[in-house]
């Protein structure tokens, strides 16, 4: 997979990040990055959410962080379970973050602590009881 934007080391270290982010509530983190997307990245980010995210944690509390960087594009699109909780604001105010980071050329950064930021706000409302399954894969896709 081609990429401009990430080194493999910073792509290896966002994984830790969302390995990092995991440990600390129930919540399970995805990074799709896309490069080939002439359409309406919305849509297509919801489709990507569908694929990898949708009902396939227990208590519908993934996330997903869909970034096109040719587009500088980005969608955050937490399961249901998330949306019941966490105020819009939130992702609102994450996305301008991430996005003035993007701009500044700040890629891994801006993501990073993304990630890591949406752990710790996924521990307030899914906290961790007893065992805590890793439910969704950790690693970076791409299309």
């Amino acid at each position: 997979m081609m990429n401009n934007f990430l080194t493999d080391q910073q792509m290896a270290s966002l994984v830790e990040a969302i390995q990092t982010a995991e440990d600390h509530s129930t919540g399970e983190i995805r990074i799709h990055i896309d490069s080939n997307t002439e359409g309406n990245n919305a849509e297509i980010a919801f489709e990507v959410f569908r694929r990898l995210c949708k009902d396939q944690t227990v208590e519908k509390n993934a996330v997903l962080f869909h970034v096109n960087f040719e587009q500088k594009y980005l969608t955050i699109i937490g399961d249901e379970g998330i949306h019941a909780k966490v105020n819009q604001t939130f992702w609102d105010q994450m996305h301008d973050q991430i996005t003035t980071q993007f701009s500044k050329g700040n890629f891994h950064d801006g993501l990073k602590n993304a990630v890591l930021e949406t752990g710790l706000e996924l521990k307030k409302y899914f906290p961790i009881k007893g065992v805590n399954p890793n439910e969704l894969s950790n690693e970076i896709t791409f299309s």
